[in-house]
């Protein structure tokens, strides 16, 4: 009897050993396909600075899709240094401070693994949040298969070698199914591409129109040039009366300048706002016309504007 006991006993901790090693070195990947989506809100109060939603403004509701180019508000046509006329997009306020975003990449190897979704730690409303992401390497071991980790705690509990980079990138984080078509290099994609977010699958758009690289560890900025239908010295000013437009154009063509265009080595999406005098709208058609404005507001705001078209 003690001998069929003593039999017992290691054949279940045999059992329960087994079942410990492979929890332990065999936890299974994620699939994106099946896993949960991130609610997002880029217009609530937590986030929301210039596009706060209320009861007449029509902004869509939390986690709705959102169509940049079907919203006047988001997307505006202005001047550039020389006078071309530009499209860019309008996605808010943000700080000069980029979020991280953790790139995985296997030991010995120069490309993220294969099929791995990048992973953030926050989205619009945290705090932290920026659209502009600060690229860390992640270095996992050879054998590592693709969406094992998908979160930030994961990396650390696994610890993981996170090296950082200077490589900033442009990617606001929307809910699922938004759209924001135009693109300024014909090489882009408009698609959203797909990350992880504390084990959910978070989506975000990508402009690529110029290479960004942190100055002092920052987000580098560039002057725009801006005028609104009331001054912002008056009741009711500033961004709250909207952008002073042309009569007559349907585009709704401001004389919103900004300093630098994609091509110019200096440009930056992120864009320091001086608002000038709108008594001066109709003298402005460049870059010299509007610096000679009368200011009225000097670096009002930093808002990332990316630039998506300028006339040939």
């Amino acid at each position: 009897m003690k001998t069929k006991l003593i039999a017992l006993v290691l054949v279940i901790a045999g059992f329960t050993s087994g079942c410990m090693k492979d929890d332990v070195m065999s936890p299974m990947p994620l699939n994106p396909d099946t896993a949960g989506d991130v609610s997002v809100d880029r217009f609530g109060s937590a986030f929301a600075h210039l596009f706060l939603r209320d009861d007449t403004n029509g902004f869509p509701a939390a986690n709705q899709p959102v169509d940049f180019d079907a919203i006047p508000a988001f997307n505006t046509h202005g001047l550039g240094p020389n006078g071309e006329k530009t499209i860019y997009y309008n996605f808010d306020v943000l700080s000069t401070t980029p979020a991280p975003i953790y790139v995985l990449f296997q030991d010995g190897q120069t490309t993220p693994v294969s099929g791995q979704l990048n992973i953030i730690n926050v989205v619009p409303g945290d705090a932290g949040y920026n659209d502009f992401w600060l690229v860390q390497k992640v270095t996992v071991p050879a054998n590592y298969v693709a969406n094992t980790v998908t979160s930030y705690d994961e990396i650390l509990q696994k610890g993981y070698s996170i090296t950082s980079t200077t490589t900033i990138v442009n990617c606001p984080v929307v809910p699922k199914g938004s759209v924001a078509r135009k693109r300024y290099l014909a090489s882009e994609s408009a698609a959203l591409t797909r990350g992880w977010y504390k084990d959910k699958v978070v989506y975000y758009f990508n402009f690529l129109e110029k290479e960004l690289m942190t100055v002092n560890g920052k987000v580098p900025t560039s002057d725009i040039y801006v005028a609104f239908n009331v001054n912002p010295d008056m009741t009711g000013g500033g961004p709250a009366s909207g952008f002073k437009t042309e009569d007559g154009t349907t585009t709704g063509q401001t004389h919103n300048v900004p300093e630098t265009l994609p091509a110019n080595a200096a440009y930056s999406p992120l864009w320091d706002v001086q608002i000038y005098n709108n008594n001066s709208f109709g003298t402005v058609s460049n870059l010299q016309t509007a610096s000679s404005a009368p200011i009225m507001a000097m670096d009002a705001a930093v808002v990332n504007c990316p630039i998506v078209w300028v006339q040939p």
